[in-house]
């Protein structure tokens, strides 16, 4: 693990390599699982404050899920996630024509109809967060569906803290990114002196 701020990095982030393949995985980390996405209550106000925006883009399933129990529940481990539609598929998941899944919020977001991106600990995956005492923990969640991820990155040289630049600036800062990147470089160098 590593200290940076007022974070603990698990050495997996730095070494791990990772680069999301659509073109193979079609996004269904959107619609497999067995709970939603984790939310912090901001995310929660903040989808309530845009549902109108989202709602005639969802499903009949989703919206009769919205309706019933809200967009959110506590999973559980009594954390609160998205709502889900027949225990796997998250209710801002759709599927297009060609099979692929994407996300309604995200979708909303760049055609510029919202202010915010999606939910971060789905920006951040495959890293998941997890409180350390006062600190915040940055683990690697290893999933069976994302084998095609961990090739791609392999192929590519892409390290899980490079693929997830933007959503870690996002949740941490860009001063906090770059103490990241001089440690995982320091780190790498130390490796290869070995």
């Amino acid at each position: 693990m590593f200290l940076i701020q007022n974070t603990l990095v698990s050495l997996d982030v730095i070494e791990k390599e990772f680069c999301c393949d659509l073109d193979s995985c079609r996004g269904c980390c959107c619609i497999e699982g067995d709970a939603g996405a984790p939310l912090t209550k901001e995310e929660e106000d903040k989808i309530n404050e845009i549902l109108p925006v989202l709602l005639p883009e969802m499903t009949k399933e989703a919206k009769e899920v919205v309706e019933a129990q809200g967009i959110a529940y506590n999973d559980p481990s009594d954390e609160r996630v998205t709502s889900i539609v027949n225990d796997k598929d998250c209710i801002f998941a759709r599927t297009d024509h060609k099979g692929w899944c994407y996300c309604l919020i995200e979708k909303a977001y760049n055609a510029g109809k919202i202010d915010f991106k999606k939910p971060i600990s789905c920006h951040l995956y495959p890293v998941r967060l997890t409180k350390v005492g006062d600190l915040t923990g940055l683990e690697y969640h290893r999933w069976d569906i994302c084998h095609c991820a961990r090739q791609l990155g392999k192929k590519q040289h892409i390290k899980i803290y490079q693929f997830l630049r933007e959503p870690l600036i996002r949740r941490f800062g860009q001063a906090w990114y770059d103490e990241l990147e001089l440690t995982a470089n320091e780190w790498h160098k130390q490796c290869e002196q070995k």
